[in-house]
């Protein structure tokens, strides 16, 4: 069974986004995406939501 994650970023820099992703792919996750929240007034994103899945067993011991 596929399941997702959404971890949120709350200050976007280049750093923040390398140990969210280092740090969920050493857990077994994989990274699916990445999507940025504006703000209207500023060019840079106000928040980021870094997008993972994996693959777990269900009840039935089926992947």
């Amino acid at each position: 069974m596929l399941v997702y994650k959404v971890v949120e970023i709350g200050t976007v820099t280049e750093d923040a986004i390398e140990e969210t992703l280092n740090s969920m792919t050493v857990k077994g996750w994989h990274f699916d995406g990445l999507q940025f929240a504006m703000r209207e007034s500023s060019k840079r994103p106000a928040m980021a939501f870094a997008l993972f899945t994996r693959e777990i067993e269900d009840a039935e011991g089926k992947v």
